[in-house]
C-alpha cells in the first residue's frame, strides 16, 4: 500500500448524469426521520417481545436485533455528520445528536471533525481511520480472539471505560474542573441515557436498560462494528484508486437485519458521493454496476467472503494486534486528536 501518492478523485459528472445526481443528492427529511423511527421501533419492539415472552431464545434474538439497531443509530449519526438529514443544519444536528449519537454514547460534532479527513485522505498515511484497516490481513486465530473479546463484552467495556476516564480529564485536576470536563465531553450522552432509563422505568421494564440496552451495546454491537470496519477498507486492492480503496459488500436479508442496517454495506458508493443520503445508495450502486466503471469497482458478496480475505494470513504468523479504538489509544499514550477520542468510536 502506498502512503505517499494522493488518491485520484473521480468527478461526480463521470459517475452520474446531472439529472441523476440532482435527484439522488436531494435530502428528503421524512425519509431520514423514518429510518430513525424504524431503529427505535425495532429496539422497543424487541424489548416488548422479551417482556411478553421471556426466554433465552427471545432474549438472544433481542440482543442481536437491538445491537444491530444501535449500530444503525451510529450509521444514521454518520448521515447526520454529512448533513444528510435536513438542509436545515440546526434540525439536522438535533436529529443526529438526540436520537442517534447520544443514546449510543457518541457525538456527531466530534465525529464530523475527523471523519471528513477520512474521506479526504482515504487509505493514505494521514487517514485518521487507517489504523482500522492497516493490520489486515490477520490470522484466523487472531480474529477468533477479537470475536471472543467482542461477544463477551470485553471490547465494549474497555472502550467505554477509556471514554469515561478521558472525559474525567487529568487526575491531578480539582474535582470541580474534572466534573466540568466530564459534562462537556459526556454530559449529553449520559443525560440522554438517563431519559431512556426513566422512560423504560415508567413503562415498568427498568431491567431492559441494563439487559437490553447496555448488554447489546457492549456485545453484539461490538461484533458487527468490527465486521463493518473490516469490510469497508481492509485488504482492498488499490489504496490509491477511489474505485478500489473502498468496498461495497452485497448482503442478504439476514445480514441486513443483524449486521448491516440502513445501507451501510454500500460504502464504495458513499465514498464516491458522500453527500448522498444513505437511502439513495442502492440506486447509485445499480447505476454504477451498469456503467463503464463496473469492472473496476471493489465489490464482494457477503461478509463471510470479506472475512476470508481479511483472515488469510497463515496462523504461523499470528501476532497480538494493537489498540485501534480512539479512546483507548489516547489512554495508552498514542497521539490521538481530541475530536477522535471524543467521538465515541
Amino acid at each position: 500500500m502506498s502512503a505517499t501518492i494522493a488518491p485520484r478523485r473521480i468527478p461526480a459528472r463521470e459517475l452520474l448524469t446531472p439529472a441523476e445526481l440532482g435527484a439522488l443528492r436531494t435530502r428528503i427529511e421524512w425519509k431520514g426521520i423514518a429510518l430513525v423511527l424504524h431503529a427505535w421501533g425495532v429496539i422497543l419492539g424487541s424489548i416488548a417481545v422479551v417482556a411478553s415472552f421471556p426466554n433465552p431464545l427471545t432474549y438472544v434474538l433481542a440482543v442481536m436485533l437491538i445491537g444491530s439497531r444501535q449500530l444503525g443509530l451510529a450509521i444514521l449519526m454518520h448521515d447526520g455528520a454529512h448533513g444528510c438529514f435536513s438542509r436545515n443544519e440546526a434540525r439536522n444536528m438535533a436529529i443526529s445528536q438526540w436520537f442517534c449519537a447520544w443514546p449510543v454514547f457518541a457525538d456527531t460534532r466530534a465525529y464530523r471533525g475527523y471523519h471528513l479527513a477520512h474521506h479526504a485522505h482515504t487509505q493514505q498515511k494521514d487517514d485518521p481511520d487507517l489504523v482500522l484497516s492497516a493490520p489486515f490481513p490477520i490470522t484466523r486465530t487472531s480474529y477468533r480472539r477479537k470475536l471472543v473479546r467482542d461477544i463477551t463484552g470485553q471490547t465494549g467495556y474497555h472502550q467505554r471505560k477509556a471514554q469515561i476516564l478521558n472525559a474525567l480529564g487529568d487526575a491531578t485536576w480539582p474535582v470541580a474542573q474534572r466534573l466540568r470536563h466530564f459534562w462537556t465531553r459526556l454530559g449529553p450522552p449520559v443525560a440522554t441515557n438517563l431519559v431512556l432509563l426513566a422512560g423504560l422505568t415508567l413503562l415498568g421494564v427498568w431491567w431492559a436498560y441494563p439487559l437490553l440496552w447496555l448488554v447489546p451495546l457492549l456485545t453484539w454491537m461490538m461484533v458487527i462494528t468490527r465486521i463493518r470496519n473490516i469490510a469497508e477498507h481492509a485488504v482492498v486492492p488499490d489504496s490509491n484508486d477511489p474505485l478500489r480503496n473502498t468496498r461495497t459488500t452485497r448482503v442478504s436479508l439476514i445480514e441486513r437485519i443483524f449486521i448491516a442496517p440502513y445501507f451501510v454495506n454500500y460504502h464504495l458508493e458513499h465514498h464516491l458521493l458522500f453527500y448522498v443520503p444513505c437511502y439513495n445508495l442502492p440506486k447509485i450502486h445499480n447505476i454504477l454496476t451498469s456503467g463503464p466503471h463496473a469492472a473496476r469497482m471493489e465489490v464482494q458478496t457477503g461478509y463471510l467472503d470479506v472475512l476470508r480475505l481479511a483472515t488469510a494470513k497463515p496462523d504461523g504468523q499470528d501476532r497480538p494486534g494493537g489498540i485501534v479504538n480512539n479512546a483507548r489509544r489516547l489512554r495508552s499514550g498514542s497521539r490521538v486528536a481530541e475530536d477522535q477520542a471524543s467521538s465515541g468510536f
